[in-house]
């Protein structure tokens, strides 16, 4: 029997009639149902042998990357600053890009609701929905390998994000601020640059910031498709079995994302 909580807090026993409790059993059923179903599909589909001998070749390759190739460092300094400047390099245009298409996105900025802001939302959506790793490997096809494909994949993957968060920034705005300026006789311009910019200014800070920690992560591993930074180190001591190397760029790599992620705490505690 469930309980209910009255206006006053006084809890009360509430009977549930059989055709709730049979609703409910039967939702419960339809899951356990559509989970046994995936579940066979995935066992089947899966060699348990090699899941069951999983635990002796993870402790032999561990044994075999251990120490990390200390002396590989000399090779390693030049691609981790490739990621760090796709990181940031790919953020900076994301943001670029994405400021206009907020603004055309958001419902009270927007020219038109019924056909700017549609096509807006369709980019924001479009640029979300593709993993900045697809975006790499298209890329490369297309310009080719190194570090500029790599950029591009991840600005592209930035601006329906940072779209996103801040035309919901914009439509959160105080709007008795824009109204107040908009009685001054100002115009559309004048009131975007000193009504509404500076409202959003901290969570476009915010969105910024938390961008570029996220892009740090995702550029690490874009090498792995031949778009440049770390992750090209990676794939190359990968397919030449150097545990010991691909010990030393794991490690690279968390200490890379650690400082990243320590920038951006010390530079969000600033803004807020």
């Amino acid at each position: 029997m469930p309980i209910l909580t009255n206006n006053d807090g006084v809890k009360v026993w509430q009977v549930r009639d059989r055709n709730q409790t049979l609703k409910r059993w039967f939702v419960y059923l339809i899951g356990v149902a559509i989970f046994m179903w995936c579940w066979k599909r995935i066992s089947d589909a899966t060699t348990w042998f090699f899941v069951w001998d999983a635990p002796r070749i993870a402790g032999d390759i561990g044994s075999r990357a251990m120490p990390p190739r200390w002396s590989y460092m000399d090779k390693l300094w030049e691609p981790i600053w490739d990621t760090f400047n796709i990181a940031t390099l790919g953020t900076v245009m994301a943001l670029f890009m994405a400021v206009p298409i907020a603004f055309l996105a958001a419902r009270n900025t927007t020219p038109s609701t019924l056909f700017v802001r549609p096509i807006a939302l369709l980019i924001i959506v479009s640029t979300r929905s593709i993993n900045s790793l697809i975006w790499a490997l298209l890329l490369v096809a297309v310009i080719g390998p190194g570090v500029f494909a790599g950029l591009v994949a991840i600005a592209i993957r930035s601006i329906g994000f940072c779209a996103k968060l801040l035309y919901e920034a914009i439509e959160e705005i105080d709007t008795r601020q824009v109204e107040a300026i908009t009685a001054t006789g100002a115009s559309r311009w004048q009131v975007m640059v000193y009504g509404i910019v500076p409202q959003i200014m901290p969570a476009f800070a915010g969105i910024a910031v938390f961008r570029w920690d996220i892009n740090i992560r995702e550029s690490t591993v874009l090498g792995l498709v031949g778009a440049g930074g770390i992750g090209l180190q990676l794939q190359s001591s990968l397919n030449t079995l150097a545990w010991p190397q691909v010990s030393l760029i794991l490690f690279i790599i968390l200490i890379a994302v650690i400082i990243g992620e320590w920038i951006s705490a010390k530079v969000r505690g600033a803004i807020i």
